[in-house]
């Protein structure tokens, strides 16, 4: 196993030991590619979340947001083409009886490669596969994996059946009667209910083009192979804004969310190394234009966010299928100084997974680290350097002791600051196990009330990632965190 697996095997332990992840229904033994979020889990997803809502509909005056259903009518997915489109290439082996994406069974094949340090090999097969793809060319895959050698991981034979699409979307039913039911569809996606509201939104918001819709809620793909943690689950959440612009004016709008999204990442204090852009080998059938912002995760180069040119395919579909108009008057001028009318907007997308970007967090947080104490001696910690207006807690409380009037001082500090911030309080062991702790949920400040404070009104602060303290006035804790976390 590679240096780079240990560390994601050692993030997945980390994330369930401190609560935040933890695989679903495990007393049931799990549900395979389903999670749960602990209490630290949950907290950074929902900061992921907000500081992503604000970004869009705070930060912008033309975009505003929407909380579609889950459940749409089933023509919606017609309409977009997911009915007749949505489905991805697999193939079976005949002696295990498991089946496989062919990309993640190309991909997986390709990792090893890289890790034999073949890499002039793993290039050329990945380009090979991406020509394949977009020429639909199955045979020619299939060929690709028999060619290989590359076998089922749990049979350990090539026996493999002929490459065949299957559809991505779940299915239920929606009535109080089986035998009389309709089928609808658990949404893939959340676009869509953005689109099938765009009338609604436009005239409501009384919003002019360019603007956008976001959106942030779960989607169901039934992933045949889900693998890699969090990373592809068949239950996600997605974090979407479709930004309608007038027609013709879509590349130089590409352009610009292409750069904001990064920067978007980038402002979170990560590193611009660990980020690159993947142009589309194979444009979906709606765009023109299609980018991923891909983040090195410890099993390499994944897309996180996807920036796409969606053209007036989807308003344009949706009208047809329903019968509605759904366009845009446009009472400006165009160069020759006439209105520019009626028209169907065209759109452009960005889509970042929710739980890939948690995902992405954890990866570049987690650290093992080695301390070099003063007396020649080595120490380590598990710390999780997470951007500080995403950690979970922003700040701990210790009373150095659970006497002496310190636990009433520290509760005064914990309810002055838990309005304003998710606040910590710990009065159990010695302060340097309750450091490490906090540092292996990614906490950026403790405070400890000790004795000095009854006489000087100062208190301990201790900084996650330098490990550096200083003793502080205790009213100044609370504007010192909130700076911090803006």
């Amino acid at each position: 196993m590679s240096t780079q697996q240990d560390i994601f095997q050692s993030i997945i332990s980390h994330a369930k030991e401190y609560g935040f992840v933890f695989p679903s229904s495990e007393i049931y033994d799990g549900l395979s590619a389903v999670y749960d979020y602990g209490p630290y889990g949950s907290e950074l997803k929902k900061n992921i979340r907000d500081h992503w809502w604000k970004s869009m509909t705070q930060m912008h005056e033309n975009i505003v947001g929407i909380d579609a259903a889950i459940f749409m009518h089933p023509t919606v997915w017609k309409a977009s083409g997911h009915v007749d489109n949505f489905s991805d290439p697999m193939i079976d082996n005949r002696d295990s009886q498991k089946r496989y994406r062919v990309d993640h069974l190309l991909e997986s094949y390709a990792e090893k490669l890289a890790a034999e340090g073949k890499e002039e090999e793993r290039e050329a097969l990945l380009k090979q596969m991406d020509q394949l793809l977009v020429a639909e060319d199955f045979a020619g895959l299939k060929q690709l994996i028999e060619s290989n050698k590359i076998t089922c991981a749990v049979s350990g034979t090539s026996n493999w059946t002929d490459i065949r699409q299957f559809n991505l979307m779940f299915s239920t039913q929606v009535g109080s009667v089986a035998e009389e039911s309709d089928t609808i569809y658990l949404r893939p996606e959340t676009a869509q209910g953005i689109f099938v509201n765009f009338l609604n939104v436009q005239k409501t918001a009384r919003l002019k083009v360019p603007f956008g819709i976001a959106q942030t809620g779960k989607a169901f793909r039934n992933e045949i192979v889900a693998r890699q943690f969090i990373f592809r689950m068949r239950e996600f959440e997605q974090m979407e804004m479709q930004f309608f612009v007038r027609p013709g004016t879509q590349m130089e709008w590409y352009r610009y969310w292409k750069e904001a999204r990064l920067q978007w990442h980038l402002g979170l204090g990560i590193s611009p190394e660990k980020y690159r852009f993947h142009d589309h080998a194979k444009l979906a059938h709606y765009a023109d234009a299609a980018v991923d912002i891909e983040y090195e995760f410890p099993f390499g180069f994944k897309e996180v966010e996807g920036i796409h040119s969606r053209t007036d395919f989807d308003l344009k579909s949706h009208e047809k299928f329903s019968k509605k108009k759904l366009q845009y008057f446009d009472n400006d001028l165009d160069e020759n100084g006439k209105p520019f009318g009626n028209y169907i907007p065209y759109v452009v997308e960005t889509s970042i997974g929710l739980d890939r970007m948690f995902l992405l967090l954890l990866s570049n947080s987690y650290e093992e680290e080695t301390i070099n104490k003063e007396d020649g001696t080595t120490d380590s910690r598990t710390v999780m350097h997470l951007p500080v207006k995403l950690a979970p807690i922003k700040l701990a409380v210790f009373p150095l002791t659970k006497k002496d009037g310190l636990p009433e001082i520290a509760r005064e500090l914990m309810n002055e600051c838990k309005p304003y911030f998710k606040c910590f309080y710990e009065e159990k062991d010695a302060i340097g196990k309750r450091y490490r702790r906090q540092d292996a949920i990614g906490t950026p400040f403790c405070i400890t009330i000790d004795h000095q404070t009854k006489e000087d009104n100062t208190v301990t602060i201790r900084y996650r990632d330098s490990m550096l303290q200083e003793r502080i006035l205790l009213d100044k804790v609370k504007s010192l965190v909130e700076e911090a976390i803006m």
